[in-house]
């Protein structure tokens, strides 16, 4: 059963119980300098689409983004700069197992690899004109030993936000 919760907007939106233990989505943007990061509802940590949506509902003059960490196997980013979606699928081989990791890569125009070695794909430089380097992003894109939430996490340290979302990571895994 559909839990709600009370979105940026102030509507109440279900959130889908049907995420798994390791599963999260989260938006961040900066307003007057402050971070803001907040849990998405409904199922913007499985539909693509949702997930743009969701994005969209936040301040466009700040290029909002989100984490959206699936089954601790494999993370997206996704921002909005103006009317473009950049994203970042940190596991190409994910998706031939999950449809939000296949949709990443239909809509980034890739083809699902032959092998199995894990590599990224995607805007690796989208994070640039905050300061966080594409090479930066790749090597934690490339470290195995990071589960998703940890590489979120070290993604959002380096862009300003990370106890924020810290906080709400904390707050998903009470639930």
């Amino acid at each position: 059963m559909p839990r709600t919760q009370t979105t940026a907007d102030g509507r109440d939106a279900a959130w889908d119980d049907d995420a798994g233990e390791g599963d999260f989505a989260v938006a961040a943007y900066r307003e007057d300098g402050v971070w803001h990061v907040s849990r998405l509802a409904g199922n913007a940590h499985d539909d693509l689409s949702a997930l743009v949506r969701a994005l969209q509902q936040r301040p466009p003059e700040s290029a909002p983004l989100a984490f959206v960490g699936v089954d601790d196997d494999f993370y997206v980013a996704a921002r909005l700069v103006g009317r473009d979606v950049r994203l970042l699928l940190s596991d190409v081989t994910a998706a031939s197992e999950w449809p939000l990791a296949r949709e990443v890569l239909d809509t980034l125009g890739e083809e699902l690899p032959d092998d199995d070695e894990p590599r990224p794909v995607g805007d690796l430089g989208m994070f640039a004109d905050l300061g966080l380097p594409r090479r930066v992003v790749e090597g934690m894109c490339d470290d195995d030993e990071l589960y998703p939430d940890e590489a979120c996490v070290e993604l959002a340290d380096r862009l300003g936000f990370g106890p924020q979302l810290e906080f709400a990571l904390r707050r998903l895994a009470a639930r």
